[in-house]
């Protein structure tokens, strides 16, 4: 199959290259197509003549998304629809990779694909614009929802964490902030296997089972024998970001175990990942 990949030069994006080397697989990246420009994105479509795109180009920086959310609906919501109307000009399937920030944290029990969104931020409000124009563009779509990526390609939460504990000596972890770490190449590996279902329809992808933002710091210290450093329990009020973040954002992950999708735990994931990524 030939796939064309957004945002081929980010962790996700990379990861997922390996997982589909079976495929004709074209990874670009931001600097060599921009998704927000129809007619780049048409040119794009007409040279690789992709059957499959996999939009996985995103603004992630969330306080960035608060600062500036006219931004963030260009690129994460109008740019999906750029993508989305190209596929549908090509014929081509997509899958759009959305977030679990698409839900407010209020749900007592991890949430379902059809349970409803409602964003408390701008970079969560932008991801369900982008699911929005995607739904009404294409019949041949996958939206897949995850959460709390880290992977080779960027400096993510579990560097930033050994980064800082080997600097101070001490951490602040979030108590009130619970979803799903969740390793870029099981990620990968899950989307894989949903492309080869092409069972069209919106999925929910994390590692599984769950944690808050403090239980994850601890045990990026626990795998890395960094049992001296102190990690101090603080609220997002305490903390003084400059963005609200759902208090509980974990994902339901039923509907892809009945496609025969079994995604790794995330304590399982986080080890091989800080122990090499076997």
């Amino acid at each position: 199959m030939r796939i064309l990949i957004t945002g081929g030069r980010g962790q996700l994006g990379r990861s997922l290259e390996d997982a589909l080397a079976q495929h004709q697989v074209s990874a670009l990246g931001r600097d060599e197509l921009d998704i927000t420009d129809a007619k780049a994105v048409a040119r794009a479509l007409g040279k690789l003549r992709p059957e499959l795109v996999i939009h996985a180009a995103a603004w992630t920086d969330t306080a960035g998304c608060e600062a500036d959310p006219e931004r963030a609906l260009l690129i994460n919501g109008e740019g999906s629809g750029v993508v989305a109307e190209g596929c549908h000009r090509a014929g081509a399937a997509m899958v759009y990779i959305s977030s679990n920030e698409v839900f407010d944290g209020t749900a007592r029990e991890p949430y379902r694909e059809d349970d409803a969104p409602n964003p408390v931020n701008a970079y969560g409000r932008s991801k369900l614009e982008g699911e929005d124009r995607v739904r009404s563009t294409l019949e041949r779509h996958c939206i897949v929802r995850t959460a709390w990526l880290y992977g080779a390609g960027r400096v993510s939460f579990p560097e930033k964490v050994l980064q800082l504990a080997a600097k101070t000596g001490r951490l602040k972890g979030v108590a009130d902030e619970i979803a799903s770490p969740t390793w870029t190449a099981d990620l990968a590996g899950g989307i894989s296997a949903l492309i080869a279902e092409a069972s069209w329809g919106t999925y929910h992808l994390t590692n599984s089972g769950y944690c808050s933002r403090l239980e994850w710091i601890q045990e990026v210290l626990r795998i890395r024998g960094l049992t001296g450093v102190g990690v101090e329990r603080t609220t997002q009020e305490e903390f003084g970001a400059p963005y609200r973040k759902p208090v509980f954002s974990a994902l339901n992950l039923e509907k892809a175990r009945r496609l025969g999708i079994e995604m790794p735990p995330w304590r399982d994931a986080l080890e091989r990942y800080l122990r090499g990524g076997a």
